[in-house]
């Protein structure tokens, strides 16, 4: 989930800047067209089909998710991923992300927090056993991953994005757990009770450094994931955050929808050298589709994106309140402002796969879209247009074996590696 300062804070349009400076379903491109043609793309299609893929990160609305309002066994308009798209993109698993935001670390906080996760923990639960038991399964192993896809089904397991909804109670990290899941983003924008993250949240107090990395309950929140086998997401964490979990965690860690920070210097990216500690730590960064990390606009973007929302009577503060009108003036403007003016596409977040294999390895890389958080670029817009990554992979020398170890298998290895190392802890 990418919001506030995270894409924002530099633009000058808040919610507009995250519809548009990211290019995000505005004039992209159509899901299935294939600038090099079909007989490329099938090629393509073959070698996507052979490997075990899976995306690190999508978002969901909220507990209105896996119901008829918001359903996800159709080709839903609003959803970039659902079980149509994924079949159609043969992206075989999901981690579905249960984002808290960041709010007052108080009792009344950490109340909301802990009962937003659970519901929508529940939410994406019932989308795997009550909804749409035939289509796909909840995984809570690696082995488990691989058995579900090799019968067809779409994997779902389950991820909380954001610490802040474990409150100050460590035995949370396993009662979550026992609801299955199976990573926890440690903060998200603004500074929690585990850790500093990389977006400090000034409207709540934070100063630039709180902790100067993990606090002392966060350590023990660290502690506690090694032992039950839930992998440390280090997305949205300050480096000093980063230098401690590395150094702490007895586990390889994750950062589930990050990107470069040599390409784009954008606090939600990783440096080189987070990139050499987390080849150290045996650990993967899953790149993410989000254009505004891939990509910074140009001034001259910016300044056309608010030309286009005050010609078409948009207002930034509330965008949902645009008439019909409104809003196609406002797409139409988009989509000249995009012709003059591209945003970030599918060949960027392929740069910052590129970066990552060389600084880390091709043994540390993975993709994790961010869709329905803010996620998709032009090629990549949805999970039907996963073919064109591996398009792209195969236009730059990449073998068969090396794009199945991108789109799932780095990622299977640190969660084999998470689970024996909890194995060992409970001896």
């Amino acid at each position: 989930m990418c919001w506030s300062r995270d894409l924002c804070g530099w633009c000058p349009l808040g919610m507009l800047a995250w519809l548009a400076v990211c290019g995000v379903a505005l004039g992209a491109e159509r899901a299935g067209q294939d600038a090099d043609g079909e007989p490329f793309l099938a090629k393509a299609r073959q070698v996507h089909s052979a490997a075990l893929t899976l995306d690190t990160h999508v978002d969901i609305a909220g507990p209105q998710y896996a119901t008829p309002e918001l359903d996800p066994g159709i080709d839903h308009p609003q959803l970039k991923c659902d079980l149509v798209k994924m079949a159609a993109g043969g992206v075989d698993g999901v981690f579905l992300a249960a984002y808290v935001p960041q709010q007052a670390r108080d009792a009344a906080g950490y109340r909301r927090a802990h009962q937003a996760a659970l519901e929508k923990i529940t939410a994406i639960r019932r989308l795997a056993v009550e909804m749409y038991p035939g289509r796909c399964a909840l995984a809570v192993t690696a082995d488990e991953f691989e058995r579900i896809a090799a019968t067809g089904k779409r994997a779902i397991m389950i991820g909380i994005e954001n610490g802040y909804a474990l409150g100050p109670d460590l035995a949370n990290v396993a009662r979550f757990r026992d609801l299955g899941v199976r990573y926890i983003t440690l903060c998200h924008n603004g500074h929690n009770q585990l850790c500093d993250s990389c977006n400090p949240a000034p409207k709540l107090g934070d100063r630039e450094a709180e902790h100067h990395g993990l606090s002392p309950f966060g350590r023990q929140v660290v502690a506690e994931m090694n032992r039950l086998g839930i992998m440390i997401d280090l997305s949205h964490a300050a480096e000093s955050t980063f230098r401690d979990v590395v150094a702490v965690s007895k586990a390889p860690v994750i950062a589930s929808h990050s990107g470069c920070s040599a390409l784009n210097r954008h606090p939600r990216n990783l440096t080189d050298e987070q990139l050499q500690m987390l080849r150290a730590n045996g650990g993967v960064i899953q790149i993410v589709a989000v254009g505004g990390f891939l990509k910074a606009p140009s001034a001259e973007r910016k300044q056309a994106i608010a030309d286009v929302a005050r010609r078409s009577g948009v207002s930034e503060r509330n965008f949902a309140a645009a008439t019909r009108q409104q809003r196609e003036q406002f797409q139409q403007g988009m989509e000249d402002l995009d012709r003059r003016y591209p945003p970030a596409s599918l060949k960027d977040l392929v740069d910052h796969l590129d970066h990552a294999v060389q600084v880390a390895g091709i043994e540390h890389v993975g993709v994790g879209s961010d869709f329905d958080g803010g996620g998709g670029v032009p090629g990549f817009q949805n999970h039907a247009d996963a073919p064109h990554v591996t398009a792209e992979l195969l236009r730059r020398g990449y073998t068969a074996e090396q794009i199945a170890q991108i789109w799932g298998g780095n990622f299977v290895r640190v969660w084999r590696r998470v689970q024996a190392v909890a194995e060992a802890e409970r001896r």
